[in-house]
């Protein structure tokens, strides 16, 4: 009988779930349908705080999804505003911007972020990162991740400390412009983990490049 009531109660939180995910928007870089973050975030949080819910009563057990789809949708609506204008300030620059689940990725190819074998900032770098500072500095619920990656060409012990440097000149301007320092922290990861092959010339300027990863923290 028990088992009975709890998959009575589950039913009822996945239905929940499975209207949220049906709410869709349409992207308006690709034009494609699609459901948005906040969307699926408040349907995943419905789903698992429903089911533990479920163990206790049916009242519990929907106040329980709406409680944590709400947090859900939060998390997911900050992120999806936050990625609208890094993708509306980087357009035409080069940067890729990346969406996996509530975390954002900045994809900055080696040909607009450093010359050849050096870690100083190309004057043509400074316009994107001065939109990214902007970005960042709006949304101070997130912690942010820099990464300095290279090819294979030379040395692992250069390589590394290069992609180091490159990651801390990143840093180190983007706390310049206002970027809180303690949100930050950086690595260089060398030729250690690539895009594409390194032995060919588009393959390894792929691998020449700064990430950004922007992650939420909550309040």
């Amino acid at each position: 009988m028990l088992f009975s009531f709890i998959r009575t109660n589950v039913f009822k939180v996945v239905i929940f779930a499975i209207v949220l995910s049906g709410c869709q928007t349409i992207d308006p870089n690709t034009g494609e349908s699609k459901t948005n973050n906040a969307v699926k975030g408040a349907a995943l949080g419905a789903l698992v705080c429903g089911i533990i819910g479920a163990r206790d009563s049916g009242k519990h057990a929907r106040n329980a999804a709406l409680g944590c789809g709400a947090i859900g949708a939060g998390i997911g609506a900050y992120m999806d505003s936050q990625e609208d204008e890094l993708r509306k300030s980087l357009a035409d620059t080069g940067v890729s911007v990346v969406r996996d689940g509530d975390n954002i990725n900045l994809v900055m190819p080696g040909n607009i972020t450093f010359a050849s074998s050096k870690a100083v900032i190309q004057a043509d770098f400074f316009p994107i990162l001065n939109s990214v500072g902007t970005v960042l500095s709006n949304y101070k619920k997130t912690a942010i991740e820099i990464e300095g990656h290279t090819d294979s060409t030379g040395s692992v012990s250069f390589n590394l400390k290069l992609s180091e440097e490159r990651a801390k000149s990143v840093t180190d301007y983007l706390v310049s412009k206002g970027v809180q320092a303690k949100r930050i922290i950086h690595h260089g990861r060398g030729p250690m983990r690539p895009l594409a092959s390194n032995q060919s010339a588009e393959g390894r300027a792929q691998n020449r490049r700064v990430e950004i990863r922007i992650r939420a923290i909550g309040e």
